[in-house]
């Protein structure tokens, strides 16, 4: 699951003032720990990074050991000759996550003798909920299951095939064998045999061997492909409007590859912000008193996972650090309040109040 964070459930006294940390103390704010502090608890916003995980599924084609005979004995056109493997994207899914912001490092500060709310972080510090529970996200990307070629077909072979002199006996006598199948098969769907099965259960059971004997004879001539799939996740941190930067790399002929192996085609990530929530100005930010619960207001970002050829993804994500923040008033949590928010992991925004 995406964000199934572990959460740290602080009991804390009510909440009354948060205060921003000045820039200054910045490099404070690294070696901070969040969680519950001796003037209250603190906490970080998030910034949004956008994890993009990739299935790749690779299928492998096993030439039949009669492969040359087969337009030759069965009429079957364009058969592959030689074994290959080919590489392909088949699933991609793109979710928004959080990750702690240190420019954006708060302390709740607490009253004494006053009811004790619940604050929920996450396991980085990310404030998640408070007085109730969290949300956790589902991440509903599919692995297609594994193909594997379980089928025998020497299992099937006669003594007279086996005991052929030349490959090319062995196929004339295969094909003569696949043609008899056919045959049966015809014969018993129109009734035309002697000992037909006496019920609909005892026919299917003879016409499914018949339709494995045909199908194990016929992958000598025609050959079998597997298949496995291999997931990958790739990061990625907004920090601006961008035209293409590569996420990551994949060729059809060996997967994945490393970011500078050019014999992987570039998969790109574009990101253009939309500008949907309006920014303070330097002299409102200077004014801005912070006393409360300090949240994000994410900004709408448009962003696009393509290759020249094709378009995989193509949304508008809020993303936080395109945004600003706003403050919760703290009267919200006076005395005798029960007042719940839930935020969103990857924005910081509130998702829900409930008084």
């Amino acid at each position: 699951s995406m964000i199934k964070k572990k959460t740290t459930r602080a009991v804390l006294g009510i909440l009354v003032s948060a205060l921003a940390l000045p820039a200054n103390a910045q490099t404070q704010v690294s070696a901070y720990n969040t969680g519950i502090v001796a003037e209250g608890v603190s906490y970080f916003l998030p910034q949004t990074e956008i994890t993009v995980k990739v299935v790749s599924t690779a299928t492998t084609y096993t030439p039949g050991e009669f492969c040359r005979y087969a337009e030759r004995y069965l009429h079957i056109t364009g058969v592959r000759q030689n074994p290959e493997t080919k590489h392909v994207i088949s699933e991609m899914s793109v979710q928004p996550i959080g990750t702690p912001d240190t420019t954006k490092h708060y302390t709740i500060k607490l009253k004494d003798k006053t009811i004790a709310p619940f604050v929920r972080l996450d396991d980085k510090g990310v404030l998640l909920a408070i007085n109730t529970d969290t949300e956790t996200w589902q991440d509903a990307i599919k692995v297609p299951a594994e193909k594997r070629n379980n089928i025998k077909p020497k299992d099937f072979l006669t003594h007279e095939i086996l005991s052929a002199n030349s490959i090319a006996k062995m196929a004339e006598l295969t094909a003569a064998e696949i043609y008899d199948i056919r045959e049966s098969r015809s014969a018993i769907m129109k009734g035309e045999v002697e000992t037909m099965p006496k019920d609909g259960a005892s026919l299917k059971i003879v016409l499914d061997e018949l339709n494995r004997q045909e199908e194990a004879l016929l992958q000598l001539f025609i050959g079998y492909e597997e298949s496995k799939s291999t997931v990958k996740t790739f990061t990625y941190i907004p920090k601006g409007d961008t035209d293409k930067d590569i996420i990551f790399r994949h060729s059809e002929k060996y997967g994945f590859t490393t970011a500078d192996d050019l014999g992987g085609n570039p998969y790109y990530i574009s990101v253009k912000d939309q500008h949907s929530v309006s920014l303070p100005t330097a002299e409102e930010s200077a004014k801005r008193k912070i006393t409360g619960v300090v949240y994000n207001l994410p900004s709408l970002a448009n962003i696009r996972i393509f290759t020249p050829l094709r378009t995989y993804f193509d949304t508008e994500l809020p993303i936080a650090q395109f945004g600003t923040v706003d403050v919760l008033s703290s009267t919200l949590f006076n005395k005798g309040a029960t007042t719940k928010v839930t935020f969103n992991a990857s924005t910081g925004a509130i998702t829900k109040i409930e008084k």
